[in-house]
């Protein structure tokens, strides 16, 4: 299984389209999210689930890793989902499980998947303010989820709020140090706007810079752009060696700042996010 510290960009793609999903490889996806819930209507839930599902059963060798988006547990076809999953062979990589309210769903969902002898490491959409509520509880639920994924939309949509930097920048702080509190990748929401590569570049840089290690996606076009600005540059990447390399020594300064413990911290965490060795 690929370690969900080296994506960089998550594709949702409706599973009532299995005609898209071995594309997100080509466009550069880091992983794809085979969506049951908010891409698929309601008449739609039993075919889609049905698709989903052969289609994971079919992998095998090396693939893209893939996660499954279940609806939520506090509903019948979310409940219709876990059942289909564990009854089956399929093996995604990770289980999303959006509107996550709850260690006790993390615990709950945990359970079933070892039960049935599945792999699947848990994803959690933070995307209510309920969840919001219940973050500390969850990073430290047991089963411990491999990463959280902030959902702008629907956060905005309970919260009365616009779905904009500004309006949801605390929501999203509070999920980078949940995060870091439990040693938990920490993903971003979409940008909504298709259209839009400048704004696109914008929110991954701040998304960045905020501490999240990667960005969901809704459309292939905006794959190339998430990778561009999570992947560290050259210069970003030599500054991060030069400052490992001054710490080998004892001591000293890089471009007139002091090596400290917390600048070296910041320099390894480049280096991994480049998918290198220190002496690569």
């Amino acid at each position: 299984m690929n370690h969900v510290h080296s994506i960089k960009s998550w594709l949702f793609t409706p599973a009532t389209r299995p005609e898209r999903f071995r594309k997100a490889a080509g466009a550069g996806a880091g992983a794809l999210i085979i969506d049951l819930e908010d891409a698929v209507p309601p008449s739609a839930k039993g075919e889609a689930r049905a698709t989903a599902l052969q289609y994971l059963e079919g992998i095998s060798g090396p693939h893209l890793p893939c996660a499954l988006r279940i609806n939520a547990l506090s509903t019948r076809a979310g409940l219709d989902d876990v059942q289909a999953f564990v009854g089956s062979s399929a093996q995604p990589d990770y289980l999303a499980l959006p509107k996550c309210e709850s260690a006790a769903e993390i615990g709950l969902v945990s359970g079933w998947l070892r039960e049935a002898g599945k792999s699947a490491e848990i994803v959690v959409q933070i995307e209510t303010a309920k969840g919001m509520a219940a973050l500390e509880e969850i990073v430290r639920a047991p089963g411990k989820p491999a990463a959280l994924v902030f959902g702008a939309a629907d956060m905005a949509a309970d919260l009365g709020a616009e779905v904009a930097w500004e309006p949801l920048l605390f929501t999203r702080s509070r999920i980078v140090l949940a995060g870091a509190m439990g040693g938990i990748h920490v993903i971003d929401s979409p940008y909504f706007n298709i259209a839009d590569a400048d704004g696109l570049r914008r929110e991954t840089k701040a998304a960045a810079a905020l501490g999240f290690h990667s960005k969901c996606a809704i459309h292939p076009a905006q794959i190339a752009v998430i990778n561009e600005v999570l992947t560290p540059g050259a210069e970003e990447i030599a500054r991060a060696r030069e400052i490992i390399a001054v710490e080998a020594q004892g001591a000293g300064t890089v471009d007139h700042q002091m090596v400290d413990k917390a600048v070296v911290r910041t320099a390894r965490l480049v280096i991994e996010r480049a998918g290198i060795g220190p002496d690569e």
